[in-house]
C-alpha cells in the first residue's frame, strides 16, 4: 500500500486524540480511545513502521505510546545483537 495514510482511519478524527499530553489520568483515557481507532485500522502495521522507521517521539502510531514503541525499539535491538 504506497499511501497508507488515504486508508487511516485516524484521518476522520480530531488530531489532537493521537496526542495525549502526560501518562496518568485523563491522559490515559484519551489514549486508550486513540488506541481503539487504531484497532479498527486497516493500516496500524504501516503506520507503526512508519513511526518506528522514522523515530516518532509523541503521540499515538500503530496502536502504541511513546513508551511502547521505545521498548519495541530496545526488544528490537537486543535481538539484532542476539542474532549477528
Amino acid at each position: 500500500m504506497d499511501d497508507w495514510r488515504a486508508h487511516a482511519e485516524c484521518g476522520t478524527e480530531d488530531p489532537d486524540l493521537f496526542f495525549p499530553i502526560g501518562t496518568t489520568g485523563p491522559s490515559l483515557h484519551q489514549a486508550r480511545r486513540a488506541k481503539a481507532v487504531c484497532e479498527r485500522c486497516p493500516v496500524q502495521e504501516p503506520c507503526l513502521r512508519w513511526a518506528m522507521e522514522t523515530g516518532q517521539t509523541v503521540g499515538i502510531w500503530g496502536g502504541t505510546t511513546e513508551t511502547e514503541r521505545r521498548l519495541l525499539a530496545r526488544r528490537r535491538q537486543a535481538a539484532a545483537r542476539r542474532f549477528s
